[in-house]
């Protein structure tokens, strides 16, 4: 995906890296756009690199898209809401990600997202007031096996349990 060079800074402390995201520029939003639109099924394409660039899909690159690609904006909008990671608002610093599937939701899963919305104290979808944390909802994370799991910052944690849990928050506690 082509992005523009030195725009997003990877932040590192330890092993961890910290995606710190470009803000949101309409010139190298279309720059990315006409990059990557000859692509096949280039939308897709086009919305992970915005992601990846800023973050999020700000509202003002569906017109732009819809110009570029000659789509129309409702099946761009449609695209972006339709996708459970497109994000329609910058992220939090850190991002935790809680599997909602059916092998996490049967093997607690349910109660670990309640658990994870009562600390941090934003339900799912949503960042905490500070812009330190966003708590999303993912529906697999690949690890069926290990169910219950979670992704802070890009690292999987399968046998997810109140105590991991508990650990995966103290390393974001603000």
């Amino acid at each position: 995906m082509s992005c523009t060079a030195g725009a997003r800074q990877v932040a590192r402390s330890g092993e961890d890296a910290l995606v710190q995201y470009a803000p949101w520029d309409r010139e190298t939003a279309r720059a990315i756009i006409v990059g990557e639109r000859w692509r096949p099924g280039a939308l897709l394409p086009i919305l992970h690199a915005l992601q990846e660039e800023f973050g999020y899909i700000d509202r003002a690159a569906i017109p732009l898209i819809a110009e570029i690609l000659n789509l129309s904006r409702a099946e761009v909008y449609g695209v972006v809401t339709f996708y459970h990671d497109f994000r329609s608002a910058p992220p939090g610093r850190h991002v935790l990600k809680l599997c909602r599937a059916e092998a996490c939701q049967s093997t607690g899963g349910d109660a670990l997202a309640a658990r994870a919305e009562a600390r941090i104290g934003v339900a799912l979808g949503n960042t905490t007031p500070d812009g330190e944390i966003t708590l999303e909802p993912v529906y697999c994370l690949g690890l069926c096996a290990t169910a219950p799991s979670a992704m802070l910052d890009g690292r999987v944690v399968g046998r997810l349990d109140e105590q991991k849990l508990d650990a995966l928050l103290a390393e974001v506690d603000r």
